[in-house]
Order: structure tokens, then C-alpha cells, then sequence
């Protein structure tokens, strides 16, 4: 993308990736940067091991399905503030596991930026195994983004079990 800086965005097309979209679209506006949308994805040939599947999708199918999901996270965020229109944006797919892509798309970025969690694990997690892995292994600052409306504070542990008991 050029001489310009850069912000990465991790999209999964879960609500909280779009959060992290518009994020950090927003961030590369006032920045004056291009936006780089990555989504990570499982190379075809690991599936027929795991699935046993006899038709399997060519990458470029699934490179393309990624890169549509990014592209549609972005168009969203664009069609709701028309300001960020100008904003350049390379949407690109990566093979392997998310965190191992985010973290090597994040060498020479000004800000790595992810949802709090994604289309896995739990739904009271403060925050997903791909969210911790970058903030403790990315090469830039990184900013975990909740969607709008949605508390801030970690669940609430029973006050009566002594083992979790806050500590004063």
C-alpha cells in the first residue's frame, strides 16, 4: 500500500469484527493511513483430513468467500458514514490460523485492530484466545473493540465461592 501508514483489522464477519471495522476505519481517517482488512482461513487440504470430504472448494474459492466477507464488513461501516469512503482499504485473505496471520500483518502497522472475541468460544469470554495471542505477541499497539451497547465489565463471579472472592 504504499509509503503510508497502516491500520490491520482482523475480520471474522462476526458483529464484534464489524465493531473492529468501523473502529478502525475511523482510526486510519483521523490518521490519515490506508486500512489493511485481514481474515485468516484453513487451506482446503487440511479439511478432507478432518472431514472427510470428497469435493473440496479450491483456494481461490475460499480466498474469495474471505475476502467478500471482509469486503462486505467494510461496505457496511462505508454505506453508514460516507466520510470514510476515502479511506484506502486492501482487503486480503491469509492462510493459517488468525492469530499467526494478524501478528505477521502487524509488522510495520501503526495499530492492530480486533473484536473482543470472535465467532468461537464462549460468549461470556472478556476476551477470545485469538484477541489475547496478538495483544501479547503483536508488533504494533493493538486495540480490542466491543460493539456498541454491550458492557465493558467481565462477568460477575459468585461472591459467596472463596476461591474468586475479590481481592481488596
Amino acid at each position: 500500500m504504499g509509503e503510508r501508514s497502516t491500520v490491520v483489522v482482523g475480520v471474522d464477519g462476526s458483529p464484534e469484527s464489524r465493531a473492529a471495522v468501523r473502529f478502525a476505519l475511523e482510526d486510519a481517517a483521523r490518521r490519515g493511513a490506508a486500512l489493511r482488512v485481514v481474515s485468516a482461513y484453513v487451506p482446503p487440504e487440511y479439511w478432507a483430513a478432518a472431514y472427510g470430504l470428497s469435493a473440496l472448494p479450491t483456494v481461490e474459492e475460499v480466498v474469495g468467500e474471505h475476502q467478500a466477507v471482509a469486503r462486505e464488513a467494510v461496505d457496511a461501516v462505508v454505506a453508514d458514514e460516507a466520510a470514510l469512503a476515502d479511506v484506502p482499504v486492501e482487503v486480503v485473505a491469509r492462510p493459517g490460523p488468525p492469530a499467526k496471520a494478524l501478528i505477521e500483518q502487524s509488522r510495520g502497522a501503526e495499530l492492530l485492530v480486533l473484536g473482543h472475541r470472535g465467532r468461537g468460544g464462549f460468549a461470556s469470554a472478556v476476551l477470545g484466545s485469538v484477541g489475547l495471542h496478538c495483544v501479547l505477541h503483536a508488533l504494533c499497539p493493538v486495540t480490542i473493540v466491543r460493539p456498541e451497547g454491550e458492557p465493558a465489565e467481565a462477568p460477575r463471579v459468585a461472591e459467596a465461592d472463596p476461591v474468586f472472592a475479590p481481592i481488596y
